[in-house]
């Protein structure tokens, strides 16, 4: 196909960002400041916040052994289950704190305040966390269901040794992305690729060798798994202050839905990608459902940016990607009527 110049420009700007976005991805953190629960305080005075970075592509239960520590002289007498709570509102431990962060904080907040608890687990909110186990298993898990979407089957993730299941996941825990690509290439979970991306990466093109007829490539993904948080926003808005705080996990519609790769490899940009998983909140989609005519999607947040939706896909899928193989989308809608959908 033919790229306009404006393209050319974007492929001679993403060929010397493509590891700084990794890098960036696996190097963000949230800078928290983290407050223990009044009712968990045994001491006078109390203890006071503690500080911590909290990596976006990590979980929150794993900061337990920096908190527990700071926080044990002030403890009750009992068996500690750590969870976190945001404005009264219990947070989801299995998903990543960087979309916590995207999608709570419509604008966001640096530090990010959050309540630490160590008694009276909300279990008719929360799944059960047992810990570092509990974290690594709902990882491993997701890898599975990724590798699934991507190619029919999680047989190679299920049969990874036992040393490269352990090495993998102290990579993602620990920030390790050479370690991370190294043990996760053995998954042949494939990239994502278009035209655009092999014009930035010709290695991703097919090569002809001289002991071989058919070209060779790296393996290709034929379905990207997308997991979407849509947060329905009961009136418009046309700044992110004036967002409605977040209530309940009623108000979030969860959703696990996959892009459909295009054979022939053509272009798809992200906006072509949220609408054809997203078709009732386009007007002009052939699957526009009525009763969604009047929403509009207001913020499409990826990572902590909200990229332009010309972006190519294929750029956002194979460098903003969370480690468990899913594209993690934040998106904010509003249903008044007034709004005016993200530009496009």
């Amino acid at each position: 196909m033919v790229i306009a110049d404006e393209s050319r420009k974007a492929i001679t700007e993403m060929q010397g960002g493509e590891k700084e976005a990794q890098r960036y991805v696996w190097d963000g953190a949230i800078p928290l400041q983290v407050h223990l629960h009044d009712s968990e305080v045994t001491t006078l005075p109390p203890p006071p916040p503690a500080l911590i970075l909290a990596p976006r592509i990590g979980y929150l239960p794993l900061l337990s052994s920096q908190l527990k520590p700071f926080f044990s002289g002030a403890l009750p007498p009992g068996v500690d289950t750590v969870w976190f709570e945001y404005k009264g509102l219990p947070l989801k431990w299995y998903i990543p704190t960087g979309v916590l962060f995207d999608l709570l904080c419509a604008e966001p907040e640096r530090p990010w305040n959050l309540t630490v608890h160590f008694r009276g687990y909300p279990g008719n909110i929360l799944i059960p966390c047992d810990g570092e186990d509990s974290v690594k298993w709902s990882y491993i898990n997701s890898l599975k269901e990724a590798a699934y979407i991507i190619h029919g089957s999680s047989k190679n993730v299920m049969n990874m040794s036992q040393p490269d299941q352990v090495e993998l996941w102290r990579s993602v825990i620990n920030g390790k992305l050479e370690t991370y690509n190294r043990i996760s290439s053995k998954l042949k979970l494939g990239v994502m690729t278009d035209d655009f991306s092999e014009k930035i990466n010709p290695s991703l093109k097919p090569q002809h060798t001289g002991n071989e007829t058919e070209p060779t490539a790296p393996l290709k993904a034929s379905r990207i798994p997308v997991r979407l948080y849509v947060w329905s926003v009961d009136q418009d808005f046309e700044d992110l202050e004036a967002v409605p705080h977040f209530e309940s996990w009623d108000q979030i519609s969860y959703i696990n839905r996959p892009v459909e790769i295009n054979k022939e490899g053509k272009y798809l940009t992200l906006h072509e990608a949220v609408k054809s998983i997203l078709p009732e909140f386009y007007p002009n989609s052939v699957n526009t459902d009525n009763k969604n005519e009047e929403k509009v999607i207001k913020v499409v947040r990826i990572q902590g940016i909200e990229p332009k939706m010309e972006i190519p896909f294929s750029w956002v899928v194979n460098n903003l990607m969370n480690p468990d193989y899913f594209l993690h989308v934040c998106v904010y809608i509003t249903s008044a009527g007034k709004g005016k959908p993200i530009s496009t």
